[in-house]
């Protein structure tokens, strides 16, 4: 598959956005986080991992972006589609960027524009408050205000070419948990097990593995998202492992269930409820459907008393971040919409204080929703006693 994407997806998003902002009249975006700015401009590094580093990309209402950034990512922006690069020497400890981004937000926004920022759940504004405080008053504080939910909107439906790496990344992560048999067995410890899952993904192509958490106990397992201690596998033991892998900026995340040996009645009944409701919000997940009736498809079978899961919610959004907007919740009224890509997440509570989940990734098609992580049902898979 091909890096990146041709100057024309970025093109088609600038349009998309600069027509919302046109509606809720705004004179610029001003964006701050890796997400927001790779989104627009392709700008994919590990850098990000560094905190000292402030990066601005500004949106006008009409023409293109311009990046405001450290002049150690000059180089790598001037890559992509982005023609106008402004930078400085930071870190600059008497101004680290901010003089030079009030300037560019006056010159795009004129004397009186607003200029939005992403204000809602799961966004936050990536800049010490020291910085913010000072672009206040530079602007006057008035000018900045939300986004109106522009990159929300925009980022929760997918194009062709987007879906296109979050089902490689998939394929990849299928691939690696089709090899756990290789790599887990009685008596090895947990962590040596994460480590080698992996090398697994990596070994079946992921950039990187960015987040895996997990767990293995008698019976089930108490939460999903522990490190890996070093308890040695011991037969009778469930064994999770929930990987959200990178491929080309895009995550994949999912988990598969393991028995190590023969799985009781107990956790055969269990996964196959998981299984249940998994397929049940599948069967369901269209558009004009809403994020809440995944939810309760998939809660009537693992929580038949209706009550919520201690977890909080059953799935969301997933792609240039391991979760994104929506949450499968009751609360949740998002509209499903063709280019959706979603986690179903399912719990079911055990006796003992014991869990088993189970995830998988799907996309919202026009007549329906289709598999991107090979979900096959049937029995939990057993890992053979040695």
């Amino acid at each position: 598959m091909t890096r990146g994407f041709p100057a024309s997806e970025y093109q088609a998003r600038l349009a998309r956005a600069q027509a919302m902002m046109d509606t809720a009249g705004l004179a610029a975006l001003l964006l701050t986080t890796e997400p927001e700015i790779r989104y627009f401009t392709g700008f994919l590094t590990r850098f990000w991992e560094s905190p000292t580093r402030p990066w601005f990309l500004v949106v006008p209402a009409r023409g293109a972006p311009i990046a405001v950034i450290p002049a150690i990512g000059r180089h790598l922006m001037a890559q992509g589609w982005i023609s106008d690069i402004r930078t400085w020497a930071a870190p600059d400890y008497t101004d680290d960027g901010i003089g030079l981004l009030a300037d560019t937000l006056i010159e795009v926004a004129g004397a009186d524009g607003r200029i939005g920022l992403p204000d809602r759940m799961e966004s936050h504004v990536r800049m010490p408050l020291a910085g913010l405080t000072r672009l206040q008053s530079l602007l006057g504080a008035h000018r900045l205000t939300g986004d109106a939910t522009i990159l929300r909107r925009l980022r929760l439906v997918k194009s062709e070419a987007e879906i296109a790496k979050i089902r490689t990344a998939c394929a990849i992560a299928t691939r690696a948990f089709a090899r756990v048999p290789e790599i887990a067995a009685p008596g090895l410890p947990l962590s040596q097990v994460f480590r080698r899952f992996q090398m697994l993904c990596l070994e079946e192509g992921a950039d990187y593995v960015a987040y895996l958490a997990g767990a293995a106990g008698q019976g089930g397992y108490g939460d999903v998202i522990s490190p890996a201690g070093d308890t040695p596998l011991a037969a009778s033991d469930v064994l999770m492992l929930d990987t959200g892998l990178v491929y080309d900026g895009y995550f994949c995340d999912f988990d598969r269930n393991f028995s190590i040996g023969p799985a009781s009645a107990e956790v055969q009944d269990a996964h196959a409820k998981l299984m249940e409701a998994t397929d049940a919000a599948f069967d369901i997940a269209r558009p004009g459907a809403c994020a809440v009736d995944l939810f309760h498809a998939m809660n009537a079978i693992v929580n038949p008393c209706g009550g919520v899961a201690e977890a909080g919610r059953l799935g969301h959004g997933l792609g240039m971040q391991l979760t994104e907007w929506p949450s499968l919740v009751p609360d949740d009224t998002t509209v499903l919409a063709p280019g959706m890509v979603l986690t179903l997440e399912p719990g079911i509570a055990l006796p003992g204080g014991r869990i088993m989940v189970h995830e998988e990734n799907i996309v919202i098609r026009a007549n329906g929703a289709e598999y991107l992580s090979g979900h096959s049902p049937g029995p939990i898979r057993e890992v053979a006693l040695k």
